[in-house]
């Protein structure tokens, strides 16, 4: 008899827990106004594409703990819930200094303005550049120059990259530009010790607020590239 009323009992709570996440506030709260498409055009032996043509390889990728450290994860093995995540955007044109790379007080004076930055979200870094401004230089936002192409160094310092991952529980990077992340090996090993992604040669970051979007990040779950490294499919739901 004990047993059938817990059953009755543990019922009824859980149908009211239900009722009560589905009230209609709740929804009118997390409504979105609309999808932007974060995947970059693609590449034909090349060339940048428009993104319905019939392409090879994609110049989104992610850059997964695996292509750092050999063991860690592989893009394909990401857990699927940390694919999913705030999105927050800083400008590397804003920097206080007019430095090439985000600083501790270039995300103290973000935080001023715009509050703390979410635990566990992707922090994107846009350049602003041509891939972004169609009527830059009159070019297209699937047409890069050829020094657009080239990697760049990853645009965060180590100790504020450090300092996302620990204090903000940053889960990953998307940069709207090829990165190279030789140039710090330290920098390389702790983005990898902390499961964190790097999504590079994304596009579109200028017409994305400063937050309030939630980004959603596909990599293939098989891959015939080297280990860690895949191509992508990014979209950033917005308010």
């Amino acid at each position: 008899m004990r047993i059938r009323s817990f059953i009755i009992a543990y019922a009824l709570v859980l149908a009211i827990l239900l009722f009560a996440d589905r009230r209609p506030g709740s929804t009118q709260q997390d409504r979105y106004s609309h999808v932007v498409d974060l995947t970059a055009g693609d590449l034909i032996d090349g060339q940048a594409v428009a993104p319905r043509a019939m392409a090879t390889e994609s110049r989104t990728h992610i850059i997964a703990p695996g292509a750092l450290i050999p063991g860690t994860w592989s893009a394909g093995q990401i857990p699927p819930e940390r694919l999913v995540a705030p999105l927050v955007v800083m400008d590397l044109n804003a920097t206080i200094e007019g430095s090439s790379r985000i600083s501790l007080d270039d995300i103290a004076a973000w935080e001023a303005q715009h509050g703390m930055i979410p635990q566990g979200a992707v922090v994107a870094i846009r350049f602003a550049h041509a891939a972004d401004n169609p009527k830059a230089n009159g070019s297209s936002s699937n047409d890069l120059s050829a020094a657009d192409l080239s990697t760049t160094p990853f645009p965060i310092a180590r100790d504020a990259a450090q300092f996302l991952m620990e204090a903000r529980y940053t889960i990953g990077f998307a940069i709207d530009a090829p990165v190279n992340l030789t140039s710090d090996r330290t920098l390389a090993r702790q983005l990898a010790l902390h499961g964190s992604y790097v999504v590079e040669g994304a596009a579109r970051f200028t017409t994305l607020p400063a937050t309030g979007s939630l980004i959603i990040v596909a990599p293939a779950k098989n891959t015939t590239k080297k280990p860690g490294e895949a191509s992508v499919r990014v979209l950033a739901m917005v308010h």
